[in-house]
């Protein structure tokens, strides 16, 4: 009887499961067993590897093969345990040293012929591997730059079953060919899913052409939305734009992910986990280094939003945007019940999905931008343009928006039309994205060093409590917005949100707290209601 066992790693999520695999072999009726809670592409992993085996070289043994997938209660899925089940098999039949594969994580799906296929979710299931104490692990070739960032861990990419074997027996390593040049790699179309490319509201539209980024000072006048898009940027503030079609309210929430700073280590690594599990982790980009910009279509279902699917749900698009930009343009149009699906990741960071294949946690801390018309027609707020949707009309339509929604956006802003001199340029251009991300990151900068030692980085993610008893504003500063607490304009949750766009239009000024006319700005971006403050935030 021979036996042996390799490991490979099952995700849930984006989280990942260590999975030993054992390989038994008895005497008997030549057979293959595969047992473990394995899903439909795993079962059909018994045809590939075994003549992945038998077109590399090796014997495939004749005997009664039992491969267990332990822990069995967790469910396993998709293709990316095929090379430890073959390295297992011929381990138990004496072709590979048991003892050399024991501790050694592998990822990869076998080709018929042998050559190792790459595999989304290669990152998260390296970085499973190494918390859990593995030091070597073996992916495929065109994967072992993301596997490679995470430290302490060794990383070997193989491009077949052969180069394997023979590294594991200590022989000559054969050279494989590499594919035709010329033409798109095959070999890569394991890490992509159909349908997941730019076209799919990834990537700004101004970007997926021929290089050109988006730039603030393409937008003509707005002077009043372009300071609240820093101020968002700045503290993390979720923004509401509502104006007239045509008056660049999609222009300026394309603008925003370039504003936001670079990602740090951590952050990228968290962001690359989860493009690397949805499938839209560009090939030959193992490291997402900026922050993401998502824009779903209205017409986009619960489960694509917040995540789900058949199985073990998938990372929806609210994850996809996480340490970046949630822009769902004409808000209104979406259904209440997924526009109401985003209230728990907005206040925790994180989306909890229950399914009945189990329960998984997802990260979501994302800056959402919503884009809105006054009305159906789009034309409510322009004077002499013809507006003729009855009042009933526009209150249904403005209230799709529900109060719970709107009252964890800290900044709402009117985008007014644009006039002839700002739209052909007399009045000048304004500021550069490169010159306000300069002041976003000095901003975060002084609220990283206040916040230093606590949990938190941003002025959005502090909570009420800290706000009103340690981080404390200027005395009498907070009187007016006392006042309209008092009133019912705003909520506990409104208040504590005041301040933390106060915070933000301080630390933009370089102050050391906010006075009286930051929290009356802060009033001001979150109620409409002009208070008389000039809205200079970005000013020194």
């Amino acid at each position: 009887m021979g036996f042996a066992r390799a490991c490979s790693v099952a995700l849930v999520g984006v989280e990942g499961v260590v999975v030993e695999v054992q390989a038994d072999l008895e005497p008997g009726v030549a057979a293959f067993t595969l047992v473990g809670l394995p899903d439909k592409s795993l079962v059909e992993s018994r045809d590939r590897v075994r003549a992945a085996v038998v077109n590399s070289g090796a014997e495939w043994p004749q005997k009664k093969l039992t491969v267990g997938l332990s822990p069995a209660s967790v469910p396993k899925s998709g293709s990316g345990f095929d090379l430890a089940v073959a390295c297992a098999v011929l381990g138990a039949a004496e072709r590979i040293d048991p003892a050399m594969i024991a501790d050694v994580v592998m990822i990869g799906e076998l080709g018929l012929d042998g050559r190792v296929r790459p595999v989304r979710g290669v990152l998260p299931a390296v970085l499973a591997a190494a918390e859990a104490g593995y030091e070597q692990v073996v992916v495929p070739e065109q994967t072992a730059g993301e596997a490679a960032l995470v430290p302490g861990i060794s990383v070997l990419g193989v491009r077949s079953l052969r180069q394997l074997i023979a590294v594991l027996c200590d022989e000559p390593v054969p050279e494989e060919p590499a594919d035709g040049q010329g033409r798109p790699d095959a070999m890569l179309a394991g890490l992509m899913i159909p349908g997941t490319g730019l076209g799919t509201g990834l990537a700004p539209a101004a970007a997926r052409g021929d290089g050109h980024r988006p730039d603030l000072a393409d937008v003509a006048g707005q002077l009043r939305p372009r300071q609240a898009l820093e101020v968002a940027a700045a503290g993390g503030h979720h923004l509401l734009l509502s104006g007239p079609p045509g008056a660049g309210k999609t222009m300026l929430a394309e603008r925003l992910s370039a504003v936001l700073p670079p990602l740090t280590r951590q952050e990228s690594l968290e962001v690359t986990a989860v493009h690397s599990v949805a499938g839209i982790l560009p090939p030959g980009e193992p490291l997402v280094s900026r922050a993401p910009y998502c824009a779903p279509h209205h017409s986009a279902t619960m489960q694509s939003l917040v995540g789900g699917g058949n199985g073990i749900p998938r990372p929806g698009a609210v994850s996809l945007a996480h340490r970046g930009v949630l822009f769902l343009d004409e808000a209104p149009e979406f259904s209440g019940k997924a526009l109401d699906a985003l209230r728990q990741p907005l206040e925790s960071g994180h989306v909890v999905v229950a399914r009945a294949a189990g329960v998984v946690r997802l990260p979501a801390r994302f800056l959402m931008v919503l884009a809105a018309n006054p009305c159906p027609c789009g034309r409510h707020t322009l004077t002499g343009a013809g507006c003729e949707c009855p009042p009933s009309a526009v209150r249904r339509y403005q209230a799709r928006l529900s109060g719970p929604l709107l009252d964890r956006v800290d900044l709402r802003v009117e985008v007014e039309p644009v006039d002839r001199a700002d739209l052909l340029g007399q009045g000048g251009r304004g500021e550069s994205t490169e010159v306000v991300a300069a002041r976003v990151r000095d901003a975060r900068a002084r609220a990283a060093e206040r916040l230093a030692g606590t949990p938190w980085t941003t002025n959005s993610e502090v909570p009420g409590h800290e706000l009103r008893t340690r981080l404390l504003v200027a005395p009498g500063a907070l009187a007016a917005a006392e006042r309209d607490l008092e009133r019912g304009m705003l909520t506990a949750r409104g208040l504590d949100r005041v301040l933390r766009v106060a915070w933000t239009v301080a630390d933009l000024r370089a102050a050391d707290r906010p006075n009286a006319s930051d929290v009356a700005v802060a009033l001001e971006l979150r109620t409409g209601i002009q208070r008389g403050v000039p809205m200079g935030a970005g000013e020194r």
